[in-house]
């Protein structure tokens, strides 16, 4: 990537724009919803959705339901959001595009992940229940919400750049890719198991909180919180390994930076980690540690798209006849 590339950055469609907006939106819904959990807000509208308490604005309500009701409002605004970024995606997308498809994969999966949150409130996997029926929720939850912010991502990121060439022979790279995204499957599945046991079973020092880790009499969502360490640092190497390994292929300022800043965050997250661990998991360090989390997965998300195919970034989707023309009549 070149000055002249760099110059181009800057110079974003407003329908580019409009995508990164709304994955940073949603960025901030998911955070938002771990704040739900930590605080243990999430039956602050009892078993009723979409209703809270069985109306539709609550009134002279806690501060459990609050939460939990702005919540539900802000989660709601993201299906409109993602609706109207397929809508763009169709009219400033060529047909056959694989913009369109992570246009329409955006809302596919942001309708399962309301779904997802009206089955944890309908049968009760709120508040204090320490079911595993709740933890496997959790896990696909998450799992769910990593498929929605990789294609909103991909749109963007069609969006900033126009539609690439698929690179050949790289039969390698995909079976770097495929690790490197069911690593992060599996690391946040355990994270969302270890954010649930130190919700409903906190500790009161940092040494009953290991004890509890190997108390075979513990529950068991506290004997599944001492893989997760583990898997984070395995997995965070790994990472930080193949963005260099993917970059090779990919010389550009784009790949080097997104290789550099998957080092950083992974780095990053593990200091993060600790300190959690220290501080007996707040509730703010959780919500920044989820929150550095989507960042990774983000970053890699770019990282392997930039390298399985190529983008010219001189042929922008701005620059589509389709898009000049839009832009006129806008």
């Amino acid at each position: 990537m070149n000055d002249g590339d760099e110059g181009m950055v800057k110079n974003l469609s407003g329908f580019a724009k409009y995508a990164w907006g709304v994955l940073i939106y949603n960025i901030l819904v998911i955070v938002y919803g771990a704040f739900v959990r930590a605080t243990g807000s999430g039956a602050g509208c009892g078993e009723h959705w979409p209703l809270c308490n069985g109306i539709v604005i609550p009134r002279e309500a806690e501060i459990e339901t609050l939460i939990e009701f702005g919540h539900r409002v802000t989660s709601g605004i993201t299906l409109p959001l993602v609706i109207l970024l397929l809508v763009f995606a169709w009219k400033n997308f060529p047909r056959g595009s694989r913009g369109r498809l992570w246009a329409v994969l955006s809302v596919v999966f942001t309708v399962i992940e309301a779904l997802i949150g009206a089955g944890l409130v309908l049968f009760g996997l709120t508040a204090d229940n320490p079911s595993m029926l709740r933890a496997y929720s959790m896990m696909a939850h998450l799992i769910n919400t990593f498929l929605l912010l990789g294609c909103i991502t991909l749109t963007a990121w069609w969006a900033s750049w126009g539609e690439p060439t698929v690179n050949r022979s790289q039969g390698q790279k995909v079976f770097f890719v495929a690790v490197g995204i069911l690593g992060m499957m599996i690391l946040g599945a355990s994270g969302a198991i270890t954010a649930l046991g130190d919700t409903l079973f906190p500790a009161q020092s940092l040494a009953e909180g290991f004890a509890q880790d190997f108390d075979e009499s513990a529950h068991i969502l506290l004997r599944l919180r001492v893989m997760h360490p583990a898997l984070a640092v395995l997995v965070s190497a790994y990472l930080a390994w193949a963005a260099f390994r993917l970059r090779e292929e990919a010389a550009s300022r784009v790949s080097l930076g997104l290789a550099l800043s998957q080092s950083g965050l992974v780095v990053l997250q593990l200091i993060l980690g600790a300190i959690n661990v220290l501080l007996l998991a707040p509730v703010w360090m959780q919500l920044v540690h989820l929150a550095v989390t989507t960042l990774i997965w983000i970053n890699f998300v770019l990282v392997s798209v930039t390298s399985l195919v190529s983008f010219d970034f001189f042929a922008r989707v701005s620059d589509y006849p389709i898009n000049n023309r839009i832009s006129q009549n806008a």
